[in-house]
């Protein structure tokens, strides 16, 4: 039985096949923030952006924590 793949790869492998690795981080360069500050700001003013976007700022959030807690 083949193991079973955790969350942010699989999530990475939808990303790549959709082709919208980086988006989100592009996004955040053109607003002249880093991909935390631009998610945290997206999250606390959801009414201003689509609901894509709000995804991809939730999906960065979680995946700069994951990586924090993993370094620890």
């Amino acid at each position: 039985m083949a193991k079973k793949k955790k969350w942010m790869q699989k999530a990475a492998t939808k990303m790549k096949k959709k082709g919208t690795v980086g988006s989100f981080s592009a996004k955040a360069k053109r607003a002249g923030k880093s991909t935390l500050a631009y998610a945290n700001y997206v999250l606390a003013h959801k009414g201003q952006f689509s609901a894509a976007t709000i995804k991809q700022a939730n999906f960065a959030r979680n995946a700069i924590k994951s990586r924090r807690k993993k370094k620890k």
